[in-house]
């Protein structure tokens, strides 16, 4: 197989180089960088930094738009242009459509589920799982999510308690994942992973396997794009370097079998839980035959909930960390993590939100209540100002791959002046092309969130400066969830659990910096990761130091805060 792998490589390679010399490049006239390597172009740059740092520096460089060299000089673009975006994403419905090479990785992860539909299949199946994630499915996945952040926290007072002193230092990606992928199973299948108790099992460690790609993996991305998805699928389905996600394929689907025969069960007997398998199982048994989905289809969907729900928030609670403590500061590179830099020297808006959470505890108590609601978390300004700035600035799905399915003329926002010195306001585009939709460089768009852009400021939410001239997203006019018919099905989800977790940790805890977050690397894999610089070969690392809460702070007064990267 490996014999045979190189030798479709070799082919693919020689066709790529024969269709480069032989057809020009339609983007010629749009201004890039020059290629580091004929054979990678632009794509170590891309793959392999720390996450959005080449699109940051190709934005401020070339603006909004950017041509850049792919493998062996074929060329593709770069776009954070508000309106081009909100063109392929959200208003040329399946014309533009996701990349067969990102289809097929999640095929592999995740089944032949939402994640891989496309077109018809990609509506059909959509259709039948939206009903799990509206607004009034999500306020009963509440009491989960405090539930398993409480867990968590529980854990981390008996450590704390045995230790006899008031603080320790966690590695949170180690916490935060397990709280998070319980909280998965319990929402979304009434199922318990027992992973915050230390419960070991195969399905729980699936999420845990990616990193960022090496060369030869950045080379076979490209390349696999010019070879038909019946092929790659061939290639990747013996490939025994895949073993470990073919294996938990067939464990995942074992689970989600009986789940579901038992969610029919309990719908047909009258009994039906308030999970979103349950939801999905109605609704599919409520559709037209035709309209159905098949039992493969079914299972898939229980990967997709598992890889995308887990990675997305866990992912996004690395990054927020501790609110005082999110990422940090990277030396080698410009990127300075402003959660970690200003907070951990300005405590105010620790104190602001715990404020903040303590007001809101005295409003539920005063309607005999003790839990939050999905709506007093949309009651509290500062919790969502700090959730949207985080996922603005800190995005964890970083690129979105298109490939155009016809002809088609991408309109700017802002024009970009083309290598010839004339004006360019839009862009034609050839059946085939490739874009990259980069979420960090358009969350990052100062003519959309203002000229501060650079900075992380939540106060950008409270006071009105941020720019909805093109609307674009689900939320917040973030790119973060994507947009359009392919927008994350379940960024409410991940949204409201994201609130859950932050008032849970801090109505427990005071977090604070370690001397290790000075080298906190922003990882870019299939989701963006924190490392620490130099020690990569330990995985997912941002060490707090979480100190037990003494008593009630008062008689703080509220500012702005903000850094500048």
């Amino acid at each position: 197989m490996e014999t045979s792998t190189l030798l479709i490589l070799a082919l693919i390679v020689a066709l790529v180089i024969v269709y480069r010399i032989c057809k020009p490049s339609p983007f010629s006239n749009i201004p890039g960088p020059q290629p580091k390597s004929f054979m990678l172009g632009n794509l170590r740059e891309l793959l392999q930094q720390p996450a959005g740092l080449a699109e940051f520096e190709w934005q401020r460089t070339y603006g909004d738009v950017v041509r850049f060299r792919a493998s062996f000089g074929t060329d593709q673009l770069m776009v954070a242009d508000p309106k081009a975006l909100q063109h392929v994403l959200q208003s040329s419905g399946y014309k533009w459509r996701k990349s067969p090479v990102r289809r097929e990785i999640a095929r592999l992860t995740s089944g032949k589920g939402l994640a891989w539909a496309d077109g018809d299949v990609h509506t059909r199946q959509r259709k039948v799982m939206l009903p799990g994630f509206r607004a009034p499915e999500t306020k009963f996945f509440v009491p989960f999510f405090i539930g398993c952040a409480e867990a968590m926290c529980s854990g981390w007072k008996g450590t704390i308690a045995r230790t006899g002193g008031q603080s320790h230092v966690f590695n949170l990606p180690e916490h935060v994942s397990r709280a998070t992928l319980d909280a998965i199973g319990q929402a979304a299948f009434d199922y318990d992973f027992g992973s915050t108790n230390n419960h070991e099992n195969e399905l729980a460690n699936f999420a845990n396997a990616f990193s960022a790609p090496p060369d030869i993996a950045v080379l076979m991305l490209d390349l696999f794009r010019h070879v038909h998805p019946t092929i790659m699928e061939f290639i990747n389905d013996h490939n025994p370097k895949l073993k470990a996600l073919h294996r938990v394929a067939t464990v995942a689907n074992n689970v989600a079998s009986g789940l579901i025969a038992q969610k029919m069960e309990d719908i047909k007997g009258g009994n039906p839980n308030n999970d979103i398998m349950t939801f999905l199982v109605q609704s599919n048994m409520s559709e037209n035959p035709k309209s159905r989905l098949t039992e493969e289809e079914l299972l898939a969907q229980m990967r997709t909930l598992i890889f995308g729900g887990h990675e997305t928030i866990t992912s996004q609670y690395h990054l927020l960390g501790s609110i005082r403590q999110a990422a940090s500061k990277h030396h080698s590179v410009f990127l300075t993590d402003p959660v970690l830099s200003e907070i951990s020297r300005n405590p105010e808006l620790q104190a602001r939100l715990r404020a903040e959470i303590r007001a809101a505890e005295e409003t539920i108590a005063d309607r005999g209540e003790t839990e939050f609601t999905m709506q007093d978390f949309e009651d509290m300004p500062i919790l969502n100002a700090m959730a949207k700035e985080t996922l603005r600035y800190h995005p964890v799905a970083i690129h979105l791959y298109r490939t155009a399915y016809e002809d088609d003329v991408l309109p700017l926002l802002k024009p970009i002046v083309g290598k010839d010195g004339k004006i360019i306001s839009e862009i034609h585009i050839p059946k085939g092309a490739q874009v990259i939709g980069s979420v960090s460089a358009y969350n990052r768009n100062k003519d959309v969130f203002g000229e501060d852009a650079f900075e992380f400021n939540p106060d950008r939410w409270l006071d009105g400066r941020v720019k909805a001239e093109v609307p674009l997203g689900v939320y917040a006019n973030l790119a973060t969830f994507a947009s359009g018919i392919r927008s994350c099905i379940g960024w409410r989800f991940a949204v409201t659990e994201l609130q859950a977790f932050i008032v849970v940790l801090l109505r427990n805890f005071e977090l604070e910096t370690t001397p290790k977050l000075a080298k906190i690397r922003r990882e870019s894999a299939l989701a963006m990761v924190p490392t620490i610089e130099g020690e990569l070969d330990k995985g997912s690392q941002l060490p707090l130091k979480v100190s037990l809460l003494s008593k009630v702070e008062e008689g703080f007064e509220s500012e702005p805060i903000c850094t500048e990267i």
